[in-house]
């Protein structure tokens, strides 16, 4: 992780210890007469993570009424999923597929508003991996971000898709960035799935190439075999229910969000963010707009689950052995507060939504 995560770390620990505070004033007022939400973030400084933080950095929270109080998972602690279903912060900053995973377990998670339409990651293999495709994982040891993540689960399925095994490759957790990176470096894995700004600092040290594309919306179809939705924002069903209008109100300020994302430029985004996000010890600020600038197109300009999304990742989950027997799709993700919010700014969706069935 980059240095700043130390610092995020005793971040997060503060949410936590306040998070009974916060999960009980979400339907009260703080001092500031706003409803508060915790919401902790799969790796803030991630850009497919950007848009929690630029919405903070924007005031669009405020300016919707409510006070999210924001925190990152840290490498080797809890993750900003589990620490949502276990109650310790009310809302995760996290990946959709989550949610039939928590599903397939008999508890009720939803994706409230969806923000990428790609998983924002590269397939970065060693100059000397000879690895170009999923085809060639047989023998390698693949680095993943933690076992049993996201990128856990799409390096399985990659591998599936070309007839590889689990027990024909090795996957390692390397977290991101500078740990990554030195995991790659000593030859510990052959290739790492991560995302900007790791991908940039490996590409700038000339140590590695994207050999999988799953940052943009084509690259994600054309390997995974259709849209394939990642970062969102996850709750209990139960506390949803519970809290319909302040997840409404995080939903507006995240869609008027979307829709500034998707009418600025890279460096626009870029200088709104924490400079240490953007500018670090692993990468420039010019690399980092160069990534973003790329990569973009992972961003949905409206907050909406696409349709066939939902139904791509349950397929996944198939064939990587979820049994998803006891998953019904229309409760894993709702369009109902993301239409609302681009209803109430007057904003013309782009996104065919997902329908019931995914």
């Amino acid at each position: 992780m980059l240095k700043r995560t130390l610092a995020a770390a005793a971040i997060g620990a503060v949410a936590l210890s306040a998070t009974a505070a916060c999960s009980s004033s979400a339907s009260g007022s703080s001092s500031s007469s706003l409803p508060t939400v915790s919401l902790m973030v799969g790796g803030i400084d991630k850009q497919i993570y950007l848009p929690y933080q630029l919405a903070q950095n924007l005031g669009f929270y405020k300016k919707y009424g409510v006070n999210v109080k924001l925190s990152t998972e840290v490498n080797g602690g809890v993750g900003a999923e589990d620490a949502m279903a276990s109650g310790q912060v009310d809302m995760a900053g996290a990946w959709y597929i989550h949610t039939i995973d928590f599903q397939s377990k008999g508890k009720q998670v939803e994706d409230i508003v969806q923000l990428s339409g790609a998983p924002g990651e590269r397939e970065m293999c060693g100059t000397n991996s000879g690895v170009h495709s999923a085809a060639d994982f047989k023998g390698k040891s693949l680095g993943v971000t933690d076992l049993g993540s996201g990128t856990d689960e799409l390096t399985q399925f990659m591998a599936a898709q070309k007839g590889i095994s689990r027990s024909q490759y090795h996957t390692v957790a390397v977290h991101a960035g500078a740990t990554a990176i030195a995991q790659l470096q000593r030859g510990s894995v052959q290739c790492i799935m991560t995302t900007q700004p790791t991908v940039g600092a490996l590409e700038s040290k000339h140590l590695a190439y994207s050999a999988i594309d799953l940052a943009t919306t084509s690259g994600a179809q054309q390997a995974l075999g259709g849209a394939w939705p990642a970062a969102g924002v996850l709750a209990l069903t139960s506390w949803v229910n519970s809290h319909k209008d302040t997840a409404q109100k995080v939903v507006d300020a995240l869609v008027a969000t979307m829709h500034w994302i998707n009418t600025h430029s890279a460096a626009d985004i870029a200088d709104k963010l924490p400079q240490d996000f953007v500018q670090n010890s692993t990468i420039t600020k010019a690399q980092y707009i160069a990534g973003l600038t790329t990569d973009k197109g992972q961003f949905l300009p409206d907050g909406i689950m696409p349709a066939g999304g939902p139904k791509t990742i349950l397929a996944m989950e198939k064939i990587i052995g979820t049994d998803v027997s006891k998953v019904n799709l229309a409760d894993t993700f709702t369009n109902t507060f993301a239409m609302q919010a681009n209803k109430t700014e007057g904003f013309t969706p782009t996104t065919s939504p997902a329908g019931a069935a995914g």
